[in-house]
């Protein structure tokens, strides 16, 4: 039986399919490659089912690339990603003016009133769920600050194939190592990270943020141009700031965008990121969420992360905007079919300046499509709020200080 669905609920349902690796071509007639799990003909129920094996279904052979990079000696970004992180730690390279609290004792139990805790944290209620493990609400008796708290099973992370060599685990540590290098007001913060080797419980405390970029866009309207440029602002800044630090995001969405009570928008989720040396971002492994995938990553080829980075603001745009998405099929494969060749469409009626940018955003071919930089400078985007404020980030002020010939320093950051 097939059930009916909003856009938003049918994105979130295939959101555990985008790391299968499903290629196609133009005009695809078949999955170029098929699954024990997921098959040729990927019906919207499948879809629906909240019940799939995913000890089985994150690896699966070899359906986790898209491409054929092991044929041309491409290094796997995900063991690049490792190292460089190891690099930047091991020689300070990182930019945070206060280190990550590390905390390698557990101790769960209960507070007078009868409610679990975690060391100082104190539970209040469920959030909801990620990639491997659930997000619940703590308060610290110490601060009394709110903390959204990603808890683990290592055992479980452990037994989830997402690669030949790599399971769940090395997706965590790396989402932890990406965070513990950041810090910028459009990113969510990973205040401590608590792993007692002893126990089988994993954490990390994040900063508390109230709500997502998806409450009140799902509608026929979506959110309005003034909200949509105010969350889009605050995007593009965080996005070009993880971009400047060889960091690729890879799973952009509004699921993923947390609104503070202020109004500020803070990227979260960096379970999918990868980072990069140098300038070369190149990947072939597309793990990110079927709806948001760029037309390059659904044909199987290599293909550029920032790039795919910046189609995915675009359809994010699109739909906080319009409350729809500007790609969406009844099946995985239809949804990828239609990314890569159907037209966008955009109303008639819609500003000619918004219109431009989401032209812009969601080119289908990525050497033509507009950069985030050239995004930060459109008409639409600088509105009556003006230039994007420049974030001059810790280790970018550290870089400026100067060694004077008589030893002392100066800054010359005003």
């Amino acid at each position: 039986m097939f059930v009916k669905m909003n856009s938003i609920e049918k994105v979130r349902e295939m959101d555990c399919f985008g790391c299968f690796g499903f290629s196609f071509a133009i005009k695809p007639k078949k999955v170029l490659r098929s699954s024990r799990v997921i098959g040729n003909n990927t019906s919207q129920e499948m879809l629906l089912d909240d019940d799939v094996d995913y000890d089985d279904a994150f690896y699966n052979g070899d359906m986790t690339d898209t491409g054929n990079g092991d044929k041309c000696g491409f290094q796997s970004p995900r063991k690049r990603s490792e190292e460089i992180l190891m690099h930047l730690m091991q020689h300070g390279l990182i930019c945070r003016e206060h280190p990550v609290k590390e905390t390698h004792i557990v101790v769960r139990s209960e507070d007078e009133n009868g409610n679990k805790t975690v060391n100082e944290y104190i539970r209040e209620r469920w959030i909801g769920a990620g990639s491997y493990g659930k997000v619940v609400l703590y308060r610290s008796h110490l601060d009394g600050k709110h903390y959204a708290i990603k808890a683990f099973h290592k055992s479980y992370l452990l037994k989830i194939r997402v690669a030949p060599s790599e399971t769940a685990m090395t997706d965590v540590l790396r989402e932890v190592s990406i965070m513990k290098v950041l810090s910028h007001p459009n990113i969510v913060n990973l205040v401590e990270v608590i792993d007692d080797p002893t126990t089988d419980h994993f954490y990390m405390v994040l900063e508390y943020v109230e709500g997502n970029c998806v409450e009140g866009a799902d509608s026929p309207c979506g959110l309005g141009e003034i909200t949509a440029r105010k969350y889009l602002r605050d995007v593009i800044s965080g996005l070009m700031y993880l971009h400047a630090h060889n960091i690729v995001h890879g799973d952009i969405k509004p699921d993923n965008l947390l609104v503070t009570a202020s109004g500020t928008v803070k990227i979260g989720d960096f379970s999918v990121s990868q980072v990069f040396e140098d300038d070369n971002d190149e990947l072939r492994r597309s793990p990110g969420t079927p709806v948001f995938t760029a037309p390059e990553c659904c044909l199987g080829l290599i293909y550029h992360g920032k790039a795919a980075d910046t189609w995915a603001v675009g359809v994010t745009l699109y739909f906080l905007v319009l409350g729809k998405y500007p790609f969406l099929g009844e099946t995985l494969q239809d949804t990828y079919d239609k990314i890569v060749n159907n037209p966008l469409l955009l109303p008639d009626e819609m500003n000619p300046l918004l219109k431009n940018l989401l032209e812009g955003l969601l080119c289908k071919d990525p050497r033509q499509r507009m950069t985030l930089e050239n995004a930060a400078e459109h008409a639409w985007v600088i509105g009556e709020e003006g230039p994007i404020p420049q974030f001059l980030c810790w280790c970018k002020r550290k870089r400026l200080l100067a060694v004077m010939p008589d030893g002392t320093e100066t800054s010359t950051v005003t």
